[in-house]
């Protein structure tokens, strides 16, 4: 009944898989084929026989998903598009006293023009709503002034792998010498000096020009990764002045001399770094691309959306069915709430369909079972990690796990976590590692403790030996800062303190706020950035909160002036799907 979380070392097998229901379909063969769909690869099981391309824009999915009796096409937009082109071919045919040739249809089916006729009154649409979906605006935030006036410390860019050169930044440390725009000088021309790195924070680094010594008055903030910064010995290949800062400029003679012994050994930016820096803000995502994705009103199903924008490899995408484009949600192209079409078929999980909603109920796993026990973290309080059950196993290692004591009638907020997350515990992981533990709600006998409530619920703890225990070297320290998603409202990127690290889980405090916002994610959650991310990317950073915005007047409650400016409401129907960071990728992209 019990299978505490300090039996982790156990070696019996793991728990067979419950009877299959009624609805269920077979089990699925041991070797199934592989599809690929739209650079997706996964197995499905009715194999090739169960994918359809669609006749207009030469999309690939699963043909239950796709339009007409026929499943030619894959949306309603695709097929009036084929109909309306195929008519225009033929009247343009008869004009000419020719009948239509299979030339002409196939010159109609060209996806861009058929996207661009199917969307023009979208587009129109979204132009229109351009000013009230922009970021919240905000004073231009100083991470350079923050870090220094608190002898702050940023957190790696190797602790994000998801991000431009996480996989990539290198021997990149503080001493290292780059040439950047010399502004100290009387110029009226662009000149160039060289820099060290005082201080590394994200990806920015405290800059001083070569000479200063222990002179800290010319000291500057800069982004490495910007066009500005170049290795040592660029000046000379491209024929650029370098010209040393009026301050300084009467401190040597020979400053050719200065430079040659001072850079004699020291260590500057690889020759390519700016083509890498490049390449890795290249993102396979484009505008108007299909994904299926949680549906944000009932998290125990997923939807159709477009993708309307990408910054930085973030997703705003717009749900299928919204007219106007004003549905809307922000998400990491690395987060495990998108997938390709046809992934929720391909698993048996809910898929909205033509405005109703269909239960697919998938092949069973062989380990975890319907009313098993465990702990999560709360999809809809991030901050919480709490009572949870396993009511369905999918497919490919996917469960839907309530929250106990909260959980609606109908199952309609189950969520989708696969048996790898790292947002889900085995019992008594929060009492191993002193963190609370959040009761189901009404539940009078507290202390709670687990043992009890097993007993008096009949029921079981899934077995330790199938969670995700790997912790991997993420590099984060307590006390680091970085730019976080708040994925109450995922449209906002904030300051943000990593505040405690359980093995691989960080605390996540957004500063200036009460710590009841803080956000349990993952050390490897596409949500989290380095310092200087958003100025690199072009994405609205939220500053810290002040005191004053803190302080809501008598008759305004705290949440409503904590939602005007800055966070989401801390439960709320239109923040259901928000917990990218909190699960495991799963999707490769």
């Amino acid at each position: 009944m019990f299978d505490g979380y300090d039996s982790c070392s156990e070696d019996s097998s793991s728990s067979s898989s419950s009877e299959d229901s009624e609805d269920e379909v077979p089990s699925m063969p041991a070797s199934l084929p592989i599809i690929k769909n739209n650079g997706q690869v996964y197995t499905y099981p009715d194999g090739k026989a169960g994918m359809a391309t669609c006749e207009m824009c030469g999309m690939v999915g699963v043909r239950d998903a796709f339009y007409s009796k026929t499943k030619r096409f894959c949306s309603v937009s695709c097929s009036r598009s084929y109909s309306s082109n195929s008519k225009k071919a033929s009247i343009l045919a008869r004009l000419q006293g020719k009948p239509p040739t299979k030339k002409a249809k196939v010159l109609q089916k060209q996806p861009l023009m058929a996207k661009l006729a199917a969307y023009a009154q979208y587009q129109a649409n979204q132009q229109n709503q351009a000013k009230s979906k922009s970021m919240v605006p905000v004073e231009s935030f100083d991470w350079g002034q923050y870090i220094c006036s608190n002898n702050l410390v940023g957190a790696p860019v190797s602790c994000f792998k998801h991000v431009p050169m996480g996989m990539c930044w290198g021997d990149i440390a503080e001493g290292m010498r780059v040439e950047v725009i010399n502004s100290d000088t009387n110029l009226s021309t662009k000149v160039y000096w060289v820099a060290g790195i005082v201080k590394l924070a994200g990806f920015k680094a405290l800059l001083r020009y070569e000479g200063f010594d222990n002179d800290s008055s010319k000291d500057f903030w800069c982004n490495l990764c910007i066009p500005e910064v170049h290795p040592v010995g660029w000046c000379a290949s491209s024929v650029k002045p370098l010209v040393p800062p009026k301050s300084i400029h009467h401190k040597y003679s020979n400053w050719k001399a200065f430079l040659v012994k001072r850079l004699t050994g020291a260590k500057t930016l690889p020759p390519d770094f700016a083509t890498k820096v490049h390449e890795n803000m290249q993102y396979p995502f484009k505008k108007l691309m299909r994904v299926e994705v949680v549906d944000k009103a009932h998290l125990c199903r997923t939807r159709v959306a477009l993708v309307e924008q990408v910054i930085g490899g973030r997703l705003r995408l717009v749900y299928e069915e919204s007219q106007d484009g004003t549905d809307d949600f922000w998400c990491h192209m690395y987060s495990p709430l998108i997938h390709s079409i046809g992934w929720s078929r391909s698993i048996g999980h809910r898929f909205k369909r033509s405005g109703e909603c269909r239960s697919l109920n998938g092949f069973c796993g062989e380990w975890f079972k319907d009313g098993m026990k465990l702990e999560a973290i709360d999809p809809l309080n991030l901050s919480a990690i709490c009572v949870a059950t396993v009511r369905k196993v999918l497919a490919d290692g996917y469960l839907m796990i309530g929250i106990d004591g909260s959980e609606a009638a109908d199952g309609s907020d189950w969520f989708c976590y696969h048996s790898t997350s790292p947002s889900i515990f085995p019992v008594g992981f929060c009492e191993i590692n002193n963190i609370e533990l959040t009761p189901p709600r009404g539940y009078t006998k507290l202390p709670f403790k687990w043992f009890d409530y097993l007993r008096e619920m009949g029921s079981i703890a899934a077995p330790v030996k199938l969670f995700n225990k790997e912790v991997p070297n993420h590099g984060f320290r307590k006390g680091m800062k970085l730019e976080a998603v708040d994925l109450m409202e995922p449209r906002l990127v904030c300051v943000a303190t990593v505040t405690r690290i359980v093995h691989r889980l960080l605390r996540i405090h957004f500063d200036g706020w009460e710590d009841e916002y803080d956000q349990w994610v993952d050390c490897e959650s596409p949500d989290l950035y380095p310092v200087g991310w958003c100025q690199l990317t072009g994405y609205q950073l939220q500053p810290p909160a002040t005191q004053t915005a803190r302080e809501a007047p008598p008759n305004v409650s705290k949440q409503k002036k904590k939602t005007a400016q800055y966070k989401g409401q801390k439960k709320s129907e239109c923040n259901l799907f928000n917990l990218s960071s909190s699960l495991s990728p799963l999707t490769e992209h």
